[in-house]
């Protein structure tokens, strides 16, 4: 995996931090900008804007009907994980005419984290296909809203037909703590992989 060695490689010269980039993907609505801004160090970047009657014809509001705002570009957080690392976290838009910034946004990444809604699986096959295409490993994190978990683990597995080697984690993005255990899940998946290929 290229650049996978700054994952387990420690400042020993006492410079500056290692930096990750990590990408916070997922469909419409399932709490991508939610995650960043709780577990974010600094008061994340965000680049939402109210949604509009105009895009009723094209963005996907069920099941999210209560929603207002929408991020149309991306969001940005950092958070300090040791003194040899921090991770730039880059939250990506998930309506389907905003897919094409993904590109961009994953120019660089070394990693990311899929959120789910059990309630709309469908809409988060687009962000596992976009990163299974390209190589770069994920975990996958299935957001509880209200709190609620209906489903193990196992059958959310299942159900998006995930590959054993892709972590798959209960969280509430509201909740620091779980938004970063969601993180550090993700660093362990990168540390392994660079191990395995390390030999």
């Amino acid at each position: 995996m290229a650049g996978s060695d700054t994952v387990s490689r420690a400042s020993a010269d006492g410079g500056a931090p290692d930096t990750v980039k990590i990408l916070i993907a997922g469909g419409f609505g399932v709490g991508k900008t939610t995650l960043v801004g709780s577990v974010s160090e600094i008061r994340p970047l965000r680049t939402e804007e109210p949604l509009t009657m105009a895009g009723l014809d094209v963005d996907d509001l069920e099941g999210v009907e209560e929603k207002r705002v929408t991020t149309v570009a991306m969001d940005f957080g950092r958070i300090t994980v040791s003194g040899d690392l921090v991770l730039y976290l880059f939250g990506t838009p998930g309506q389907q005419r905003f897919w094409f910034m993904w590109n961009d946004l994953a120019h660089g990444a070394l990693g990311a984290v899929v959120l789910v809604d059990v309630r709309r699986p469908k809409s988060s096959f687009a962000a596992i296909d976009f990163f299974e295409r390209r190589g770069i490993p994920f975990v996958v994190a299935v957001n509880g809203f209200h709190g609620e978990h209906p489903y193990p683990v196992e059958d959310i597995r299942e159900a998006l037909t995930l590959p054993a080697g892709v972590p798959v984690l209960l969280c509430d993005a509201r909740e620091r703590e779980s938004s970063r255990d969601v993180l550090i899940a993700l660093i362990d998946l990168l540390i392994a992989q660079a191990a395995a290929a390390a030999g």
